[in-house]
Parts: C-alpha cells; sequence; structure tokens
C-alpha cells in the first residue's frame, strides 16, 4: 500500500469500497483504503499501536483494527476530525461492529 512517496506499508488486511476501487493498481493499492486491519505481535506492537495508528489518521484510513491473537481481542477504531475514536472493542467471546461495514458484526466466539 503507497501513501506516499516516503510511507509505503504491508497491512495484514486491507478493505478497498468499490466507490475507492480506484486506488487499485497493478502495483498496489496507491493511497488509503476504508479500513485495514493490522495483527499485533510482540515484535510488532509499538509499530502497530503507536506509530502505524499515527500514520494512518494523517492519510485518513477510516477505519483501523488492531487483532491482538495473545489476547484474544479486537479494537476497532473510527477516524474523527482530531484522531481515532475507540468504536468496538472485544475479547474472547464480545462483540465488534464496523462504521464502514455497516451491518457487520463479529462475533469473536465465532473464531474458535
Amino acid at each position: 500500500m503507497v501513501l506516499d512517496e516516503k510511507n509505503v506499508v504491508q497491512p495484514d488486511l486491507v478493505f478497498v469500497s468499490a466507490a475507492n476501487a480506484g486506488l487499485l493498481e497493478r502495483r498496489g493499492i496507491i493511497g488509503p483504503p476504508d479500513l485495514l486491519v493490522e495483527i499485533i505481535s510482540a515484535s510488532s506492537l509499538r509499530r502497530d499501536r503507536y506509530d502505524k495508528r499515527e500514520l494512518y489518521a494523517r492519510f485518513a484510513v477510516k477505519e483501523y483494527w488492531l487483532a491482538d491473537v495473545a489476547n484474544r481481542s479486537l479494537e476497532v477504531l473510527t477516524l474523527k476530525p482530531a484522531a481515532y475514536q475507540l468504536l468496538s472493542c472485544a475479547t474472547n467471546a464480545g462483540r465488534i461492529r464496523s462504521e464502514v461495514l455497516p451491518g457487520f458484526e463479529l462475533d469473536l466466539a465465532s473464531l474458535d
């Protein structure tokens, strides 16, 4: 995913809506997607939780999900004018929802 000439990243999962399909090019996604997911590991914790959060907010990624497999949790952050705000969070059997994907809901217990 190319955000600009200095910021090229490879998120774990990315969603680009049909309205933004123009971002999809042969060489990758050029610009901010609608939603992306980072799967946190011990080695990527700081980078995913802080550095990338700031980067994705600066480039106006509408929704940023943080999946923490070790703690069986998922956080959904939605971009507001100033910064990301927590939209929903679940651990083990809780449910998350999305503003980018209206009507989407996920119960973490279903992932067992």
